[in-house]
């Protein structure tokens, strides 16, 4: 790749995208870390305060998944049920047809049951799902405020348009 380009001396994979390194006009972003330092990923939840998993805690199982699919999902042991052998939480998960993504995403649901199980109502599921609600029915009664406002509009024009009210 050097004999192309002179000016790169190596490549770097920074959050799986690949980025050329080693000169000197090469932006801060995207110098390497040093070693030691890592960096957070941006994920799609910005929920933090879960319980971390101990695998010594969880048993594994591999079963036979159900739903449509036929003969793929029938002959294939790829849903997996996670126990948490302390709190006996159970999680079964087959969103994909790949093993090893319904591991992460059935660690990710444990994670989050075993949150709502230790802190019950000061979970951050549960205070989330409580937000999402009050927002939802703040929204709901000012749709149905702005439905009545119009229906009594319309009634003051029908009211006003009806002969024999002839206002000048």
């Amino acid at each position: 790749m050097s004999r192309f380009f002179p000016s790169i001396s190596c490549v770097y994979s920074v959050s799986s995208r690949v980025v050329c390194g080693g000169s000197r006009s090469v932006p801060l972003l995207l110098r390497p870390l040093p070693p030691g330092l890592s960096v957070l990923a941006a994920g799609k939840k910005d929920l933090i305060d879960f319980p971390v998993l101990n695998e010594d805690e969880l048993e594994e199982q591999f079963v036979r998944g159900s739903g449509p699919g036929g003969q793929a999902t029938n002959k294939t042991s790829n849903c997996v049920v996670l126990k948490h052998i302390p709190s006996g939480t159970v999680v079964k998960c087959h969103q994909t047809r790949s093993v090893d993504i319904n591991r992460k995403r059935a660690r990710d649901i444990m994670r989050e049951k075993l949150d709502v199980v230790y802190k019950g109502e000061l979970s951050e599921v549960i205070v989330k799902k409580k937000e999402s609600e009050l927002r939802k029915q703040e929204k709901r009664k000012k749709a149905n405020e702005n439905l009545e406002r119009k229906r009594l509009f319309r009634e003051a024009l029908a009211a006003d348009s009806k002969p024999g009210n002839d206002t000048v």
